[in-house]
């Protein structure tokens, strides 16, 4: 065993041999090396945006090489390191740097702004949290496979003030996750010192307060990242548990190039200058006598040649040409649906039976299928819809959550990188707001960027009619089908309901699903025993008329249903739309073209709804065809009240005949 100090810096070799001291070495200078060439080509324009992790290369380096390779990890953006060390080939990352097609996410984002599965690395996003909570979903995918494997995830001392690191190490901590935690504290949030920031003296002490076991390493010691990493990570393979690490180390550069550091003190720069983790393990490997000035020499041209060959097959690519469809066909993950019919015996049940009857069935089907939400699991959910799942499937499977929507969807979507299925229970739609960023950003747009799908069914109790008021009574489906990317599904009736929810889940990409809870337990229906499954963008046309359309969804439907049942001499198309993203414009242009006049009732408020944009489709396709102005109908611009006349009053439900009965008479 052998000590030397460097500048503060304790190398203890920690019988370490040469062989893997000088690897220590090579993998920290190859960053070094190819972000001081990336920096030279910013300059030239050549590069739009650069984020140094200058200094910080041993916490990168020692993290990855301490993991195995079949072992996830999701790093920020100054951790080239991770991606060297795992050997990317290089001409792929100044590719992806460029915006050109070899790159790892087509042009269509920059940076470390990815993520490749066949290197194990899930990229981060500019909303830094929410890789915290994928890292527990990956960890728990690996906790339920029983692989022994420990999932690494990276933050800065910034992102730890965000809601979704709290989130995400208590639901570690009470699941018991394999996760490491990494912080890299460098000393500023862009330009926001450590002072402002936070007021604990160490961030690990954070953990602590979750119960998890913490430690504070020297992130510019590379021998001890590696070697404290290692055993850490032995030993969590050994024992599966959450742990924290605060890294400490400093941003030598600024928050990105064009920041500059006019922010930071100058003798604080040149202490920790003083401190560069390369030049002190350099210099200790040369009094060491492990690294000699030929070997350096050797080692520096081989990296020089290797950046400058990946370069020049960079270089040489030709820019993207954009090709439309391409970029629309992958916004999902292709999805070909095949028709289960099921069986012809029925049995009339609610929708709130068929909801659970099919989510029953589906995880019977589909041993991989993992479901989530507060109080679903031996309680069965505030609506009972999980009841009894515990007993036939186990608490593996169905997993009551913390308070924690954000951290929640995250790890459902980090259940989907490492293989899986997820189905997560919103108990009120109103709460997605809490689980709103990862759902529209990470969600949404992670298979467009690097095509990683998202195999998540987000379920959304939702509506109102039950004086439940403002937090409890949303139909918020419109801020979804705004998002590319997401699937959002809205059935009025059991049989729809149990077929639709079959489809989502069969379904690798992002669904938002819908359950109008006013319908659970009023509406009944004939539903088949079995398993069986229905398209989406596939709308119902529930009667034939040639006087006019009706277009809606949901409660909207029972609605509209029992105004024609009380006027029989209504003629009338009623159209349930069912699937809101895809929409199933064909049968809309259909009707219309061939009655005329359309009326679309919703039970959201009006403006920015769904009914604007099916109003602006019928007018931009069907004008020609039109005796009338297309009408909408929707609930008041208000949130939606408690009391029971006043609800009565906010909901379209009460002006919805008179307005169809003044658009047959125009």
């Amino acid at each position: 065993m052998s000590l030397i100090i460097k500048n503060n810096i304790e190398f203890n070799t920690n019988n370490l041999n040469n062989e893997m001291l000088l690897k220590l070495y090579k993998s920290m200078l190859k960053p070094r090396m190819i972000e001081e060439k990336m920096l030279i080509l910013l300059r030239q324009g050549k590069i739009s945006k650069w984020f140094s992790g200058i200094g910080q290369e041993a916490i990168a380096v020692g993290v990855t090489m301490a993991l195995d390779k079949e072992e996830y990890i999701l790093p920020m953006h100054r951790n080239l390191g991770v991606f060297t060390t795992r050997d990317i080939p290089l001409n792929r990352l100044f590719g992806q740097w460029q915006g050109k097609a070899s790159g790892f996410t087509k042009g269509r984002d920059r940076s470390f702004h990815f993520g490749t599965q066949d290197y194990k690395i899930v990229g981060m996003i500019s909303h830094l949290g929410p890789q915290l909570g994928v890292a527990d979903g990956i960890a728990l995918a690996n906790l339920l496979k029983k692989n022994n494997r420990v999932t690494a995830v990276f933050t800065g001392e910034g992102g730890t003030s965000e809601g979704d690191f709290h989130e995400a190490l208590n639901v570690a901590s009470v699941w018991q996750l394999p996760v490491l935690f990494c912080i890299e504290n460098n000393g500023y949030g862009l330009s926001t010192p450590t002072s402002e920031q936070y007021y604990c003296k160490d961030l690990a002490d954070r953990g602590k307060g979750y119960g998890i076991e913490s430690h504070i390493i020297d992130g510019n010691n590379v021998i001890e990242v590696y070697t404290k990493v290692n055993t850490l990570a032995e030993s969590i393979r050994k024992n599966p548990r959450p742990v924290l690490i605060e890294f400490k180390t400093f941003r030598m550069r600024g928050h990105e190039e064009a920041s500059g550091t006019k922010y930071v003190p100058k003798e604080l720069m040149e202490e920790w200058a003083k401190k560069d983790p390369i030049e002190n393990y350099q210099s200790f490997l040369r009094d060491h006598g492990v690294l000699t000035e030929e070997e350096e020499v050797k080692m520096k041209e081989e990296i020089m040649q290797e950046i400058h060959d990946n370069l020049e097959i960079a270089f040489n690519e030709e820019f993207i040409d954009p090709n439309l469809t391409d970029e629309l066909n992958d916004v999902y993950k292709s999805f070909v649906y095949q028709e289960i019919k099921g069986n012809n015996i029925t049995k009339e049940i609610r929708l709130v039976d068929a909801i659970s009857e099919g989510l029953n069935q589906s995880m019977q089907r589909y041993d991989d299928l993992v479901i989530m939400g507060q109080d679903i699991a031996e309680y069965g959910g505030v609506f009972k819809i999980t009841e009894g799942f515990v007993e036939e499937f186990g608490k593996e499977r169905v997993r009551n959550t913390p308070i924690c929507e954000s951290a929640i969807v995250e790890t459902a979507m980090g259940l989907s990188i490492a293989g899986m299925k997820a189905v997560m229970e919103m108990q009120f739609s109103d709460f997605v707001t809490s689980g709103f960023n990862p759902i529209v950003n990470y969600l949404a747009k992670s298979h467009y960027r690097w095509s990683q799908h998202a195999d998540v069914v987000i379920r959304m109790p939702c509506g109102g009619g039950v004086s439940a008021g403002p937090f409890h009574s949303q139909t918020n489906e419109a801020w979804f089908t705004k998002t590319p990317g997401l699937k959002v599904i809205y059935p009025a009736f059991p049989y729809d309901a149990k077929g639709l929810l079959a489809t989502a889940i069969e379904d690798p990409n992002p669904v938002l699903f819908f359950e109008h809870k006013g319908l659970y337990r009023s509406i009944r229906q004939d539903v088949p025993t079995e398993y069986y499954n229905l398209p989406f963008g596939k709308a119902s046309t529930l009667r034939n008329g040639e006087a006019i359309t009706i277009i809606t969804y949901g409660a909207g439907v029972h609605w509209a249903l029992e105004v024609l049942n009380d006027n029989a001499n209504i003629n009338a198309d009623l159209i349930d739309l069912r699937s809101l993203q895809p929409l199933d414009t064909k049968t809309i242009y259909a009707s219309v073209k061939k009655t005329g006049k359309a009326i679309i009732l919703q039970e959201d408020s009006l403006f920015g709804g769904i009914s604007s944009d099916i109003s602006s489709l019928i007018m931009e396709n069907c004008f020609e065809y039109l005796d009338a102005p297309v009408k909408r109908v929707a609930s008041i611009e208000t949130p939606i009240p408690f009391a029971t006349q006043l609800e009565n009053q906010y909901l379209a439900k009460g002006r919805f005949k008179n307005e169809l009965l003044s658009l047959l008479q125009y």
